[in-house]
């Protein structure tokens, strides 16, 4: 029986470098690899064509048979102590096994949708991790077509928006540009472009999302950019009933996408 690579001290020179992996955007932008932490993550990760390289794992958290049967042929897989792992782990309590993987391009140009009648979620200039990760999870959620951030300020690969997203990440047909440049893919592919805005806006149930449509959102403290709004086909608004003026972007995007799925569900 083929003997497991094993891996018991983090001055490993390769652990060194998945810790810069893990904590550097700049060595994640520069190799073009991540780190992918968990069963369920790593699983969806693979199901969806991502490059797997190396499988890591904890004998005593994951099995070597688990480990194996992730694996396809060309993915190493080593054997790591409980101190590589605590090293390498970013969440406090997880299933004792990482991955290393090769990212995908999310260039606007790479773009292109199954349906012809596409439902697209657009988020100008995100910052939070967790909010990107929800609005991950509430697009998969809908099973949108497609998640266009605009202007992006955080790295994809971060490892706080695969855990927000609970490996949505994955599972989203993601894509990144310029406002200038997805407004000019929107209007180019006849996509109605719905902003949420408070200037010139209407209740958002009032309108028809049945054709396609892509539905916008910006940052609580800013919201969206002066481009996205002369853009708009029409603002619309979630009206507020209590005492303050917004709510988290990640239930506003989430009510305004179920109401356009309700809306195709009743066509």
């Amino acid at each position: 029986m083929e003997q497991l690579k094993q891996i018991q001290s983090i001055q490993n020179p390769f652990i060194k470098k998945l810790v810069q992996l893990k904590e550097k955007s700049r060595d994640r932008k520069k190799t073009r690899k991540f780190i992918i932490e968990g069963k369920r993550e790593l699983s969806l990760a693979i199901k969806s064509g991502y490059d797997i390289e190396t499988i890591l794992f904890y004998p005593e958290l994951f099995s070597t048979t688990e480990a194996k049967s992730l694996s396809q042929n060309g993915i190493a897989i080593i054997e790591i102590s409980f101190e590589v792992f605590q090293k390498l782990a970013h969440r406090d309590t997880t299933e004792g096994v990482l991955a290393v993987a090769k990212t995908k391009e999310h260039s606007i140009n790479n773009l292109s949708f199954i349906s012809k009648n596409p439902l697209i979620l657009v988020a100008e200039a995100p910052e939070k991790p967790g909010n990107i990760g929800a609005l991950l999870r509430t697009a998969d959620a809908a099973n949108l077509d497609a998640v266009i951030i605009a202007n992006p300020k955080t790295d994809l690969y971060n490892p706080n928006i695969i855990r927000s997203s609970v490996g949505c990440i994955f599972t989203n047909q993601i894509a990144t540009g310029t406002t200038s440049e997805i407004i000019q893919f929107l209007k180019s592919n006849n996509i109605s472009i719905y902003c949420a805005a408070l200037q010139a806006s209407v209740n958002y149930h009032t309108q028809n999302y049945t054709k396609p449509s892509a539905i916008v959102v910006g940052t609580e403290a800013t919201g969206l950019s002066q481009e996205w709004r002369d853009a708009s086909n029409q603002n619309i608004i979630i009206p507020m009933q209590g005492e303050i003026d917004s709510m988290n972007v990640s239930v506003a995007a989430g009510i305004l996408i179920f109401e356009a799925k309700r809306q195709r569900d009743f066509k």
